[in-house]
């Protein structure tokens, strides 16, 4: 074995890619070429291996290998850009020709073909047994990287300098086999009493330590060589065995033992606290060590610590949630919120300045450069760190590109000046978890991030940097972010940005517990138990930037844009904070790296304490891609507009019919019936007939059902008496509300043929279903006979016209019932006191106008009588729409559109926004005069 260090050979094969880059002929260069490839591991390669070696081929006649190591590799080389397919069966070919001809002892293991732009390495004696390649009766395992990537693949090249490589495995970013079976290790542990704090601890050392000797921190192999070569095959000592390499990668190299085991003594200081603490032995056996070996066989370098750890944060927590990602955010959904909160504005400096050709230049880069290193991050729900280690990762890249600037003039750098180019590390990362496993991960992916933007570095300038021992520690701390105070992480003052994921737990989901902690975030806050979760996380980070510069970013719930949400939350953080909305993106999938999508409709909204400028608008639509621009000021409802909150009210603004609920019969279900319980009760008493009423609720109204309830409220007693069927249900509506806990409903039980609330039209109405799906482009709503007793699913508009019907029906409300309307899931929630009776109406109409409408609304409902076999659910979905229906919808749009400005509106967002303008106007009298701006601020 050579007595060269890997750190060298790294260094060795980033020179070689350099200085071939531009080689193409295989006869003019190939010698060369191969020599200087063998002097990256420091042997001279006429001592191993020869060019152009006879073999003796089946046919008779003599191949020439192009360079041969007997029992260990066979190169093939080809010119550049020639396929390598030819270069592989020659190369198998050649195998053959040794076997058959005797020399089966010098067929080598390893095949490496080449066209001075590509490697392909093969090993045909693979540790792993599936997916391998077979080609002419050969089973093998492949690799193939371009040239510029030597110096990341160096490791697959041990056997060279002698070291051996047991695993040579599949590159794939996110090895689900690697996670099941740390998962199967985090079990079988636990399983044997190893739990708790120390278990979490421990695997995240393992953790560290599988990706350590697969990125350079360690040397190829050291940590699986020491499991297997210094470790009993039972495991009984695999415990102590990795205590005592636990507590040598926590001891400086100079303070060691002499007589130290040669593996231990090899391994690199760590420090960082990662394996300061003590813990207790972990009693293994077999299966487990051979559990922990197996983890060693894949390779970590290509995972993102950013991935690996919120996958490991799935499956090392609970049994429910081992879909792997379940609750991810995707690295594309982080970025949404780190571009608009620093990256564009800091990208956009880094531009300016490489473009200003003055004297100034080398000013501007430095002062941006000494910026960058007084930047603070929190991220008060921070999981595994995800949110941290992709800024941190961003911001390093960023300062790469600058460094490149700054240094690009100068010659090559020594090592000295290397390691003080990067001055941004770890401990401006600050994060706060409720877990301790996720915050554990948290710390370990942001050093394991480091360590791949220093070999960034190293690959830029050309000299090895690895940041070691660990001298700044991430700040990421295990407790509950709601009730401690945030200036015990990191005081306001220091902080820069505040940014991250709070977790999504709709209000009728949350424990006890959790609604403990929203009243606690604003105990002064009125309906504050019908916030979400999340809402806490905005009322604690508007307390704690307040009187700053910091700037919020948070992934949310889409139910904070929509609602009476907006209200409470909005209208507090407007009032008692002076919350200004920064930027934010409308309404999106939320996306994760799980099996299976989560299907959760979220928003992005950036907001600060006082003003800034720009502010942007990122609005999301219906094929992933987003549209940006600049607006004067950005509404709760994320619509350019005033800071409006639309909040209840009990009757409409305009001069509209009113809206009201329909009749709740809370009968456990005695007082409905069936199509086929109806026919049974006529059949056998068919003097029942006049006490039932067709009766809907929106799934009957939009997917044809029939029910019918029975309507006894004008009923005589003795004319019930006569009808057995009636009574027996009576007395079940008795029993039911009697045994009910809310005390309004036990009082109905002595009317048990009445419904616990009436509210039915006299006369015809028009039916409005409460949730509708967010996929129909209109809302179906129609009329009904006041014989047809609408159920509490539905809102009723009594002495509704077609004029009402036309407005309702319209595009221009639906963009309105779109943006206050609450959420059932994804779909509509229709609210008579946030959407309907807020809605700004048309004003000031003619005679003609109004007759338009009314004409293109019947339109529409003859177009809907045409098809008499589609229910209303088919009618609107978007896919079966009739044509004719879609285009009197369409020409009622256009005359509705024209109610309220002459010119077409391009979208939704623009209907919106003026609708907003207009409730303005309508609550101008009611609201308070806007408080005078304190302060200002800037992104910076």
């Amino acid at each position: 074995m050579p007595n060269i260090s890997w750190n060298e050979i790294r260094q060795r094969s980033l020179t070689f890619s350099r200085d071939w880059s531009a080689a193409t002929r295989e006869q003019a260069d190939k010698q060369t070429f191969w020599n200087e490839f063998f002097n990256i591991f420091g042997i001279s390669r006429r001592v191993v291996a020869t060019f152009e070696e006879p073999v003796r081929r089946i046919s008779g006649s003599t191949g020439f290998i192009d360079l041969f190591w007997p029992g260990k590799l066979l190169v093939e080389h080809k010119t550049a850009g020639h396929s390598l397919d030819t270069a592989e069966s020659q190369a198998f070919a050649y195998i053959h020709d040794l076997i058959s001809s005797g020399r089966q002892d010098e067929a080598p293991r390893y095949i490496l073909l080449s066209d001075f732009r590509r490697f392909a390495l093969y090993d045909l004696d693979p540790d792993r047994q599936e997916n391998l390649g077979i080609f002419h009766g050969l089973r093998y395992d492949r690799m193939e990287f371009p040239l510029s990537e030597l110096h990341r693949n160096i490791a697959a090249f041990a056997f060279i300098p002698g070291y051996t490589l047991h695993r040579f495995t599949e590159q794939d970013p996110i090895n689900l086999k690697a996670v099941a079976i740390m998962t199967a290790l985090h079990d079988t542990l636990k399983a044997g009493g190893y739990r708790g704090h120390d278990l979490e601890r421990f695997l995240v050392r393992i953790l560290f330590c599988l990706f350590a000797e697969d990125t350079g921190i360690f040397e190829p192999s050291s940590f699986q060589l020491y499991l297997e070569n210094r470790t009993n095959r039972d495991g009984s000592d695999l415990g102590a065995r990795l205590a005592e390499l636990f507590e040598v990668l926590d001891c400086p190299v100079d303070d060691r033992q002499r007589n130290l085991d040669e593996s231990l003594a090899a391994l690199p200081y760590v420090d960082g606290q990662l394996f300061t603490e003590r813990l207790r032995f972990a009693a293994f056996n077999a299966d487990m060590r051979n559990a922990l070996l197996s983890c060693t066989r894949f390779d970590w370098s290509r995972i993102s610590p950013a991935i690996f750890g919120a996958l490991f944060q799935e499956v090392m927590t609970a049994p429910e949630r081992r879909h792997i990602g379940a609750h991810y955010t995707s690295e594309r959904d982080i970025l949404k919120v780190i571009r608009p909160l620093f990256l564009d504005s800091l990208r956009a400096e880094l531009n300016a300045a490489i473009s200003d050709r003055s004297n100034r230049r080398r000013s501007r880069l430095d002062t941006l450069r000494d910026k960058l290193t007084t930047l603070k991050f929190l991220d008060p729900a921070c999981g595994c760190g995800n949110f941290l280690v992709i800024a941190y990762r961003e911001l390093r890249l960023l300062e790469l590109d600058l460094l490149r600037q700054i240094y690009s003039q100068q010659g090559s750098l020594s090592l000295e000046e290397v390691y003080r180019l990067s001055q941004i590390d770890v401990d401006q990362f600050y994060g706060i978890e409720i877990e301790e496993w996720p915050a554990r991960i948290a710390e370990v992916a942001l050093w394991l991030m480091d360590h791949q933007m220093n070999m960034r570095i190293h690959e830029a300038f050309g000299q090895h940097f690895l940041r070691l021992p660990l001298r700044n520690t991430p700040h990421i701390h295990h407790a509950n972010a709601l009730p401690m105070d945030w200036n015990d992480v990191l005081p306001a003052a220091e902080c820069s940005y505040v940014l991250g994921n709070p977790p999504f737990v709709g209000a009728m989901m949350m424990s006890e517990r959790q609604h403990q902690e929203v009243k606690l975030t604003a105990p002064n806050v009125k309906n504050v138990g019908i916030l979400d979760y999340v809402c806490a996380w905005y009322f604690k980070a508007a307390h704690y930037i307040e009187g700053s510069r910091i700037v919020v970013g948070f992934v949310s719930t889409n139910s904070l844009s929509q609602g009476e949400q907006v209200g409470i939350l909005w209208g507090h953080l407007f009032s008692e904070y002076e919350v200004q909305i920064a930027f934010a993106y409308t309404t999106f999938t939320w996306e994760s790296e799980a099996r299976g999508k989560a299907h959760v409709h979220v928003v992005i909204v950036g907001f600060a304490a006082s003003e800034i400028e720009p502010k942007i608008l990122y609005e999301s639509h219906e094929d992933d891609a987003t549209s940006t621009r600049q607006v004067r000021n950005i509404s709760p409802y994320l619509v350019e507009g005033p800071n409006l909150c639309v909040t209840n009210r009990s009757v409409p603004y305009c001069d509209s019919p009113p809206m009201r609920f329909g009749s709740m019969p809370r009968d456990g279900g005695h007082l409905i019936l069936s199509q086929d319980e109806y026919d049974i009760l006529i059949s056998e008493e068919p003097d029942s007939k006049k006490f039932v009423r067709r009766y809907t609720g929106a799934d009957d109204f939009l997917n044809g059902g029939t029910r019918y309830c029975l309507w006894l409220r004008d009923a005589v007693p003795s004319e019930l008496k006569k009808s057995p069927r009636i009574m027996e249900r009576l007395r079940g509506v008795r029993r039911f509300r009697q045994q009910s806990k809310a005390e309004s409903t036990r009082k109905a039980a002595d009317f048990p043929g009445i419904f616990v609330q009436l509210a039915q039209p006299a006369k015809k109405y028009l039916l409005v279903p409460r949730v509708s799906s967010e996929r129909r482009k209109y809302i179906p709503m129609a009329f009904m006979s006041s014989k047809v007793i609408a159920n509490d699913q539905v809102l009723t508009v009594e002495g509704a016209s077609t004029y009402h019907f036309g407005i309702l029906t319209s595009a221009m409300h639906v963009a309105w019932v779109k943006r206050v309307a609450g959420r059932l899931k994804s779909d509509f929630r229709y609210s008579k006191d946030i959407v309907y009776n807020n809605f700004p109406w048309p004003m000031s109409l003619t005679d003609t106008q109004h007759a338009t409408v009314e004409r293109l609304a019947q339109a529409i409902l003859d177009a809907r009588a045409l098809f008499p076999d589609f229910t209303l659910a088919d009618l609107y979905d978007p896919i079966l729409m009739p044509p004719k229906l879609l285009k009197a919808h369409q020409a009622l749009d256009r005359a509705v559109d024209r109610l309220y400005r002459p010119e077409p509106f391009p979208d939704d967002q623009a209907r919106v926004e003026l609708l907003f303008q207009l409730y303005e106007r309508l609550t101008a009298p009611l609201l308070p005069a806007t408080p005078t701006r304190r302060r200002s601020t800037r992104r910076t």
